[in-house]
């Protein structure tokens, strides 16, 4: 085996030692020009396990053959279809399997856990998150300070990243909690930074939201199955996240909800739906609203089974590769595309996201110092080869292996790509 890491018999090497590499063969991967793409995107919408078709079919066979009644029969039928997800959704997710529920989309559940979990009281009345969040989050946290008649001016804390990059230590987080501890309500944070890539402590941020007597809530799209994750443990609130980045369930998939135990049986506000009533009552049709514990109970409709299926094939796929394994080799392969822009591109593009792996999933954020300009011909000039990155304004590249699908040689397939650009300026 060669020694050399810009060597192709290296990275085919790694890859033939690799325990996870079947699991390519399970993806459908776009093709460029008849060959496979070096597919870096799983941090925005995951390829398309081969075994989701089989799970839709099954449900337009029996939406074909058996009308309302596939809602009663067999194993998969659909008035408890979403707790065919429950298990392995709370695994994943470091929880127990009352605490999580398959439901509507990530922006929706932010919205229904808000009503319940920022509740402003006299001078405790602020909701903490960081500058520069996805704009979805940060458009449904002002909008939710403004619902309680309330200015973000005063009410919306947003805590500035402190390192290059757009990184933050723990300190100014910390610092931002303690400093406004009198005023928090809530403090809401992401489990993975979607631009920089940066990965969070979540024990520390909830034990430091609880000490200063706010209510904690995690934004985990870009860190469900991409992190190990201990959310009961942790003692956050709750959480919210989609399934079609790292957990491949398909565009729009149906998104997940994390609410922690102590509030199974809440009496704290929430929007209250038919599908989130008891279901020991549910059918008697009555006008009393009695929530099913955990975080079934903040269902409002019956599910989207067309839109849960993909799901199945995708928790399936987690159970049989386990979350250790798939951090072993996401450090892996984030570890060798960091050595090789070390080795062979440094002279062109700054890395953003911290060098620390535990500050970091299955993705590399990447910055092209001759500016936006040149990173964007980057970019294309990797599009034309067949290595699909993600670009986020105003000049970073995201490179995001994830391990299910993407291997060694694909890493390579970058490096290579980007030297060519490099040696070609």
């Amino acid at each position: 085996m060669s020694n050399d890491i810009f060597d192709i018999d290296y990275a085919r090497a790694q890859d033939a030692a690799d325990p996870l590499r079947g699991f390519r063969d399970e993806f459908l991967i776009p093709l460029h020009e008849g060959r496979q793409q070096a597919y870096f995107c799983g941090n925005s919408l995951g390829l398309q396990p081969r075994g989701a078709r089989a799970h839709v079919e099954e449900v337009l066979d029996k939406w074909a053959t058996e009308a309302v009644e596939g809602h009663f029969t067999g194993q998969a039928q659909w008035m408890p279809y979403h707790e065919l997800v429950r298990e392995p959704l709370a695994d994943i997710v470091g929880a127990r399997p009352h605490e999580v529920v398959a439901m509507n989309s990530l922006t929706a559940n932010l919205h229904l856990m808000m009503v319940s979990f920022y509740q402003p009281r006299n001078e405790r009345s602020a909701i903490l998150i960081e500058a520069g969040s996805f704009p979805s989050d940060r458009y449904a946290v002002e909008s939710q300070v403004r619902f309680h008649g309330l200015s973000p001016d005063t009410n919306l804390i947003e805590v500035e990243p402190d390192l290059p990059g757009g990184v933050f230590s723990m300190d100014a987080i910390t610092k931002a909690i303690r400093d406004n501890a009198a005023r928090l309500a809530l403090v809401i944070w992401p489990g993975v930074q979607y631009r920089t890539g940066q990965a969070f402590d979540l024990d520390a941020i909830a034990r430091l939201a609880h000490e200063a007597g706010a209510l904690v809530g995690f934004d985990l799209a870009h860190a469900v199955g991409n992190l190990d994750l201990g959310l009961h443990e942790s003692g956050a609130d709750f959480a919210v996240w989609c399934h079609y980045k790292y957990m491949n369930a398909g565009p729009g998939a149906v998104a997940g909800c994390f609410v922690h135990e102590r509030h199974a049986e809440t009496t704290r506000p929430r929007f209250a739906g038919w599908w989130g009533n008891n279901k020991g009552v549910r059918f008697k049709m009555g006008t009393e609203f009695h929530a099913t514990p955990g975080a079934d109970g903040w269902q409002l409709s019956n599910p989207p089974i067309l839109g849960l299926a993909p799901l199945r094939a995708s928790v399936e796929q987690f159970q049989r590769a386990g979350m250790t394994a798939l951090r072993e080799k996401s450090r892996a392969l984030t570890g060798y595309l960091e050595q090789l822009i070390d080795a062979h591109l440094a002279d062109a593009i700054d890395i953003l996201t911290p060098r620390d792996i535990t500050q970091r999933g299955a993705q590399l954020s990447l910055r092209v110092k001759a500016g936006r300009d040149a990173g964007r011909s980057l970019f294309d000039h990797l599009q034309s080869r067949g290595v699909l990155g993600d670009w986020r304004e105003p000049d970073v590249i995201r490179i995001s292996p994830a391990p299910l699908y993407n291997n060694f040689d694909d890493v390579l397939r970058f490096a290579r790509a980007a030297r060519e650009w490099t040696d070609g300026r």
